[in-house]
C-alpha cells in the first residue's frame, strides 16, 4: 500500500493520498486550504488517478480543496450526512476566530458534482482499497475515520482518524457541533477496542499508534482508567 501525505495550509493540515501501488488509481483524504498542488505533485510523481476524495469531517481545514480536487479529476467526495452542509457553509462549523479571519476574501463554496454519504460500518472498496468507516462524533457531528488494512508482519491496519485522534492528544469539542462526552463516547467506544499495531494517520502532527496512545494519550488513559473503577464498581 502506497501512502503519501503531507501537511498544508495555514493550520497544517494532513492530506493523505492512497493507492495500491504507483501507477494505480488512487484516494485522496482531506485536501485542505492549499492542498491541491501538493495532491497534485504526488499523482504526477507516482503516476496516479485520483478517483475519490474522502473526508473525516466538514471543517473548512479538512475540506477547502475538496471541489477543486475532485472536479480536477472527476473523483466522487464522500462524506457523512451530518457534515455535509458544511461543503457549501463552512461558516457554520468555524470558531468566530476563523470566521474573521476568512470574512472579506471573496470565497465560494459549492459541492462538487458528484457527492456521495458515508455511514458507520460502511465498507468502501476504491481503488482497490477498502475502507472501513466509523461513525465518531464529537468533534463535528458528521466526524469520521477510516481504516484500511496494511500488509505488514507489524502493522494490521492504518486509521485516518481527522480530528478524533492525535499523539497524545484528541480533538477539540469547544466549536459548533462539538461535544465534550460525545467525544470520550466515539473514544471508548470506537478506539479504544482497537488492536495495538494500528498505525494512526492523524489530522494534524506526526503519525502514531493505537498501543502508544493507550499507553501514553492522557485523555485514553483517563478513559481506560475510568472503565476499569467501572468494571470493579459493577462486581461489588
Amino acid at each position: 500500500m502506497l501512502i503519501a501525505g503531507f501537511p498544508a495550509g495555514p493550520w497544517g493540515t494532513n492530506c493523505y493520498v492512497a493507492a495500491t501501488a504507483a501507477g494505480s488509481e488512487c484516494v485522496v483524504i482531506d485536501p485542505g486550504k492549499d492542498s491541491a498542488a501538493g495532491v497534485a505533485e504526488v499523482v504526477r510523481e507516482h503516476r496516479l488517478k485520483p478517483v475519490a476524495v474522502l473526508v473525516t469531517h466538514g471543517h473548512v481545514d479538512h475540506m477547502w480543496c475538496v471541489a477543486p480536487v475532485a472536479g480536477t479529476y472527476d473523483a466522487t467526495a464522500w462524506i457523512h450526512p451530518r457534515d455535509r452542509h458544511l461543503l457549501t457553509d463552512p461558516m457554520a462549523g468555524m470558531s468566530p476566530e476563523t470566521s474573521r479571519m476568512l470574512l472579506g476574501g471573496g470565497y465560494e463554496w459549492a459541492e462538487p458534482d458528484d457527492v456521495r454519504e458515508l455511514a458507520d460500518h460502511q465498507v468502501l472498496e476504491l481503488a482497490g482499497l477498502q475502507f472501513l468507516v466509523d461513525h465518531t462524533p464529537g468533534h463535528t457531528e458528521g466526524s469520521v475515520t477510516f481504516r484500511a488494512p496494511y500488509d505488514a508482519a507489524d502493522v494490521s491496519e492504518v486509521m485516518f482518524s481527522g480530528d478524533l485522534l492525535f499523539a497524545g492528544s484528541i480533538g477539540r469539542t469547544d466549536l459548533p457541533g462539538g461535544d465534550h462526552a460525545t467525544m470520550l463516547r466515539s473514544l471508548t467506544e470506537k478506539v479504544l477496542p482497537l488492536a495495538d499495531d494500528i498505525v494512526v494517520l492523524p489530522g494534524h502532527g506526526e503519525q502514531t499508534s493505537i498501543g502508544r496512545e493507550r499507553a501514553t494519550n492522557p485523555f485514553l488513559r483517563d478513559l481506560l482508567e475510568d472503565g476499569d473503577a467501572g468494571r470493579v464498581t459493577r462486581g461489588l
